[in-house]
């Protein structure tokens, strides 16, 4: 399963934030120059023959070789697995569209405008009860069109030190269903901390998204559009970011994380930290780096919200490039959603489903590991419908040829926590640099 953590390492950069291609560059890459799609990578299949795009890194692909290969020999039809190198894929996307050579399916890391046109409506795939996807994680247009369903997903996470924890004699919450406040969370990192000499109680990524994910919990919106697309925070997101501002103190909290870029991981992994805000993707590194101590995913916080902040790990699409070929394009998607398929695509590829109920087997040696997947598992359908709002958000900025290029939630509330500025300065500051 090291495969696992490679596939996030090109999809996530440090702290975990999502390594997606900046919208901007998406939107504005008609100015590049058209180059060749490459030989055999083409558009424009038959009913009895697709091209399929992915982009990951070699071994990363064995769930979708699997399901290819188990769909031939099912219907007859083949479908060609073409992997595309990451850095270059938005913009090969881009060019193939310009010269009309679209494939037939793809996993993509975002939507263009150049192409979203081309999309075939999933909705058919999505509403099918008998599949169960998560209708919170969906790209969709204006019309309500289904663009494009999540090939997997990622969330945001709570680790701990279970060794620490388990000296200190406090107790955690063993289910979703029953879980703990952030007030409580830190309350008991805080006790442990004492106890046992830890240097933290916690170190949180220097991340926008688990920040959202933080406020979500709390009731809040963070940085939200309303109707005319002008962005505010509410009451609640401005109690929720003073909150985590006040927790980086040097003892809850190092200042050194949001201020200088120090890494958290890293941290929690010395041994020296009681937990760590992160998510989903750290799981597969973990069962195999942290030797020292025991560790365990544990239940998100909610203050009163059971949420997070959920994003597609790719987004399927299908390309309306011919009569027969869409109309095998959707049969292929249709087939791959099918709850046994998608479970083995699931298991091989290591992914988090979009599916609820569907209880992968993952081949995990680690039992905590397969404890963290389990857990994530079980409360990704517990999630308010906030946890997908960003996700979809983005999607929405990019139909419209809007973008925000560089977020500046890590910076402003470096400087909140540096004492710099006052908190509502830094939010007004976030604010601005979204509207």
């Amino acid at each position: 399963m090291t495969s696992v953590g490679v596939r996030r390492s090109r999809r996530l950069g440090r702290g975990g934030i999502r390594r997606l291609v900046p919208l901007a560059a998406v939107a504005t890459a008609g100015a590049l120059l058209l180059s060749a799609c490459g030989s055999g990578s083409g558009s424009g299949g038959t009913s009895k023959s697709l091209t399929f795009w992915i982009s990951t890194v070699p071994g990363q692909d064995a769930g979708w070789k699997k399901l290819v290969a188990q769909y031939k020999k099912e219907t007859g039809v083949d479908v060609k697995l073409v992997n595309i190198p990451y850095d270059g894929y938005p913009t090969k996307l881009h060019n193939a569209a310009q010269a009309n050579s679209l494939p037939d399916v793809a996993d993509v890391p975002a939507l263009d405008p150049i192409w979203s046109s081309k999309l075939i409506d999933l909705s058919s795939i999505a509403k099918n009860k008998t599949n169960n996807i998560n209708a919170n994680f969906l790209a969709k247009d204006s019309s309500g069109k289904v663009l494009s369903i999540p090939s997997d997903v990622t969330a945001s996470g709570l680790f701990i030190n279970e060794t620490l924890f388990k000296k200190a004699g406090v107790a955690v919450p063993t289910s979703p269903q029953n879980t703990w406040t952030w007030t409580d969370f830190v309350k008991a990192a805080n006790k442990v901390r004492e106890k046992t000499g830890a240097k933290y109680s916690l170190t949180f990524d220097q991340s926008p998204s688990r920040l959202r994910a933080m406020v979500y919990e709390m009731g809040g919106q963070y940085v939200h559009a309303d109707s005319s697309g002008k962005f505010s925070v509410d009451a609640a997101t401005k109690k929720a970011v003073e909150y985590f501002v006040g927790l980086n103190d040097d003892k809850t909290m190092p200042k050194s994380v949001w201020t200088s870029g120090a890494d958290p991981s890293a941290m929690f992994q010395s041994g020296d930290v009681v937990a760590y805000w992160s998510g989903v993707w750290q799981v597969p590194a973990f069962a195999t780096s942290i030797k020292k101590f025991d560790w365990a995913s544990v239940p998100t916080p909610a203050e009163p919200v059971q949420a997070s902040d959920v994003n597609s790990g790719g987004m399927m699409v299908g390309f309306n490039n011919n009569g027969a070929a869409a109309t095998a394009a959707q049969k292929f998607l249709s087939w791959v959603y099918e709850p046994d398929h998608y479970r083995e695509l699931c298991e091989a590829s290591g992914f988090l489903p979009v599916e609820s109920g569907l209880n992968p087997k993952y081949p995990f040696t680690s039992e905590a590991a397969q404890a963290a997947f389990k857990l994530y598992n079980e409360e990704i359908p517990l999630y308010a419908p906030i946890s997908g709002y960003f996700n979809g958000a983005q999607t929405d900025w990019v139909l419209k040829g809007k973008s925000l290029t560089t977020d500046p939630t890590k910076t402003e509330l470096g400087k909140a926590i540096n004492g710099q500025q006052s908190v509502d300065k830094a939010l007004e500051n976030i604010v601005a640099g979204y509207n």
